[in-house]
């Protein structure tokens, strides 16, 4: 059976549960967050990461889209407040912004700066941080906001097989990971390339939220489907 860890997102984990699989996020899985622009998507990773914190459990967090000024900010919006956790070392962070926006800022020993346009350096501070949330807790929790970004600067061929290497490292680490994708951010064939690298699938389009899985099937062959909100409070999916 596949272990799982909850989501914190309201309704979710009752959405995906069945007899053999008893909901929320997997373990020693990566999964997709992908849909149109603006539907929630960022949101749900990060209700996911702060849920993590709260319950004791580290997250290495890859920002591809905003600079940790930013996630700070947007976070703090649904009350969600990291400082104390980048304080106590539980959130390792991966920042591929401020860099190249330059801004300086001081590398410390859980926030590191790279750039997103340098996929390799990237990857190699991907290692050192899973393995510093792997000595915290073996079901640490990984997140990517947001692939979109790094097609935008990299040959799209690259950009894959970094994301691969991503998944297989969080994969074999036990890991519970999520990315997010924009549809439409690369041609069909790569995005298609693109989903074809996971097995946990959630789509979500602004009304409805779809979760298709390789292990977790249900009767309906188009998978589990339910209506979300963003709420003050985050995403609420209305099981």
């Amino acid at each position: 059976m596949i272990k799982t860890t909850e989501s914190g997102i309201p309704g979710f984990d009752e959405l995906t549960s069945t007899d053999e699989f008893p909901g929320g996020i997997p373990l020693g899985r990566t999964t997709l967050i992908y849909g149109p622009p603006k539907t929630g998507k960022t949101i749900f990773a990060n209700q996911f990461t702060y849920n993590g914190l709260e319950n004791k459990i580290p997250c290495l967090y890859i920002t591809a889209d905003q600079g940790i000024k930013q996630l700070t900010n947007s976070m703090m919006e649904f009350n969600w407040f990291l400082q104390s956790y980048i304080d106590n070392g539980n959130i390792y962070i991966i920042d591929g912004i401020s860099q190249l926006a330059g801004v300086k800022l001081e590398d410390t020993n859980n926030y590191k700066t790279t750039t997103i346009g340098n996929p390799a350096d990237m990857m190699v501070k991907v290692g050192i941080g899973s393995r510093y949330v792997y000595r915290k807790c073996p079901e640490f929790r990984s997140v990517l906001d947001s692939a979109t970004t790094l097609f935008a600067f990299n040959q799209e061929q690259m950009v894959l097989r970094v994301l691969n290497a991503y998944i297989r490292r969080n994969n074999e680490a036990g890991g519970a990971g999520l990315m997010t994708y924009t549809e439409g951010s690369t041609t069909e064939k790569t995005e298609q390339q693109l989903l074809s690298l996971f097995d946990n699938l959630i789509r979500m389009d602004g009304e409805t939220i779809t979760i298709n899985s390789e292990y977790n099937q249900s009767e309906n062959l188009d998978g589990f489907t339910s209506v979300y909100n963003i709420t003050e409070k985050g995403i609420v999916v209305n099981h």
